[in-house]
């Protein structure tokens, strides 16, 4: 078998040299390289250049203001009837916010990059309960479970998001106490999580949900958003520091 041949890389076609970090300078066409920096920045290179990503740059608006998204993966027109299965985003969550409390038709998977939490309503129990997150840590939250994600820190936090089947503009992608109450009230409700109205096919309650959304809201205000500990915020310093070392800009 003849040895493959070595591309030569032109001029023209190297990266320039303001890419931050080591990365390689002859990206081929359509590759895109992320950089997820531990102060919340994101940065995308490709063959083009290198550029960092915002709320003035390719960001959209993420349930609330403030709250922003970069699709990977499907669009906000992303449903069961115009499928690209699930999609996948990058979000970027205010310093010491949180979402509105919500419920997504589809399951929902969160990597969190930086220290946040996430109010879950714990329907077995009848309570809320609020689970802490440190870096690298993911999290699977089940079709229609209320929940509300908050950044415990004082800089931006970058998470990765993956919801199956919705993108942010369908009608069941968050579904607020508000619209669950709205639901309640109209004749038949509305169909969530991808249901039909087949009698075999189980029929959400929205009065019970915007029930429950209405809990997370009250336990957010009683309680407000958690402080990161010493500890994470000497983390954090520390992480900063390596990825300094390991990706110089």
């Amino acid at each position: 078998m003849a040895a493959r041949p070595v591309r030569q890389v032109r001029a023209q076609d190297r990266i320039p040299d303001d890419i931050p970090g080591r990365v390689p300078r002859d990206l081929p066409g359509g590759v895109e390289l992320y950089h997820l920096r531990p102060d919340g920045g994101i940065l995308l290179a490709d063959r083009e250049g290198s550029r960092e990503l915002g709320p003035e740059r390719e960001f959209l608006r993420f349930i609330d203001d403030g709250q922003f998204a970069h699709y990977l993966v499907g669009d906000t027109g992303t449903s069961p009837e115009r499928p690209s299965n699930a999609t996948v985003k990058l979000g970027v969550v205010g310093p010491r916010s949180a979402f509105t409390p919500h419920a997504h038709g589809g399951e929902h998977f969160v990597l969190s990059l930086g220290h946040a939490s996430c109010g879950l309503y714990d329907e077995a129990r009848g309570r809320v309960t609020d689970v802490p997150l440190a870096p690298g840590m993911l999290i699977r939250i089940p079709e229609m479970m209320p929940h509300s994600f908050a950044n415990r820190g004082d800089a931006p936090l970058t998470i990765l998001a993956a919801n199956t089947g919705y993108g942010i503009d369908h009608e069941d992608y968050a579904i607020t106490a508000a619209e669950a109450e709205r639901r309640a009230q109209s004749p038949g409700g509305a169909p969530a999580g991808g249901r039909t109205a087949l009698a075999a096919e189980p029929v959400t309650d929205y009065r019970a949900l915007a029930a429950e959304l209405r809990d997370i809201e009250r336990a957010q205000r009683v309680h407000g958003i958690a402080a990161t500990t010493v500890r994470e915020r000497l983390a954090a310093r520390l992480r900063r520091v390596a990825a300094a070392l390991e990706v110089p800009r």
